[in-house]
């Protein structure tokens, strides 16, 4: 659902309506004088999908097909079309139930259910997030790669956020680089913690001999995670978990480092016979919409296992 203070958006306000998205520009007397520059210093589009606009001819100067080193003058209007068809040859659709917390012409964001990876595998090949978007896309009519921008693990509940075109993936990827997509999870760790707030910032790599585990180790990529306690329990706590970095397993290893695994974290910690998975949960994000440039905020209620240690 949406959180009571989040900024509605009135999308008939920009160029987003039924399924298709326009960049727009007019030229203004200012320092651009090739259309190239407009299209990588004003819309801030990567080479990689420069390329595939140019090939499905989706950039023109005053409604005409240009090349992209076409002199541009006052009183041009540059438009590119972000919204191109494309293909996803490998994710078959699966008619799997979304609970789709928000969806317009640029997004569709989905509270994930734990227990359901997010791509594909040869041991997940039908059952997954992505098989259940592709099967929404086909139903409204939308030919499009499955683009999850965030990444949860199979048993880690939560929000995640599916960019419907190339365009909008980059630009919250970038948001996600300088800080301006907000990450919130709620955990459940084992033990108390008395320090109520604080910053854990431990370098992680992977493990040694292993594909699937991390460390901390100095050797690691920089990792900062901000936690507050909501509540000490008899023998867990509730946690709320922001994070500066988006390392694999981050919290679950930053968790650990402190001797506080996650709650039933077999990877991390041990089984537990409160919860049959990681109680892991990502409630909460905030980004920039990439084309309103409206502030969103997202939230997914905990899902009933994790209330349930609430009232144990």
């Amino acid at each position: 659902m949406l959180i009571n203070d989040i900024n509605l958006v009135d999308l008939k306000k920009f160029s987003v309506y039924n399924n298709y998205m326009v960049l727009e520009y007019i030229v203004k007397n200012d320092k651009y004088s090739v259309l190239r520059q407009v299209l990588k210093n004003e819309f801030n589009i990567s080479n990689r999908l420069l390329v595939k606009l140019k090939k499905n001819n989706c950039i023109k100067v005053n409604n005409e097909h240009c090349y992209i080193d076409f002199l541009i003058k006052n009183g041009d209007l540059i438009t590119v079309d972000i919204n191109f068809n494309e293909e996803s040859k490998n994710i078959v659709p699966t008619n799997i139930p979304l609970d789709i917390i928000y969806e317009d012409d640029a997004l569709l964001i989905i509270n994930k259910p734990p227990f359901l990876p997010i791509h594909p595998s040869h041991l997940h090949f039908e059952d997954t997030i992505s098989n259940g978007v592709q099967y929404h896309f086909n139903k409204i009519g939308l030919k499009r790669k499955i683009r999850p921008v965030n990444r949860l693990d199979k048993d880690t509940s939560g929000l995640v956020v599916f960019a419907k075109n190339e365009y909008i993936q980059e630009c919250l990827v970038k948001q996600m680089k300088s800080g301006d997509f907000e990450k919130e999870y709620i955990a459940v760790l084992e033990g108390n913690i008395h320090e109520l707030t604080g910053i854990i910032n431990a370098p992680i790599a992977r493990k040694e001999n292993s594909i699937i585990e991390r460390c901390v180790d100095n050797s690691g990529d920089v990792a900062v995670t901000h936690y507050t306690v909501l509540e000490n329990s008899n023998n867990y706590c509730f946690v709320k978990f922001k994070l500066e970095t988006g390392r694999t397993h981050q919290i679950r290893v930053h968790s650990r480092y402190i001797g506080h695994p996650i709650l039933g974290d077999t990877l991390y910690g041990t089984a537990s016979s409160l919860i049959n998975r990681q109680a892991l949960h990502a409630y909460r994000i905030k980004f920039i919409h990439p084309i309103t440039k409206e502030r969103l905020e997202f939230i997914a209620e905990l899902p009933e296992d994790i209330k349930k240690l609430k009232s144990k």
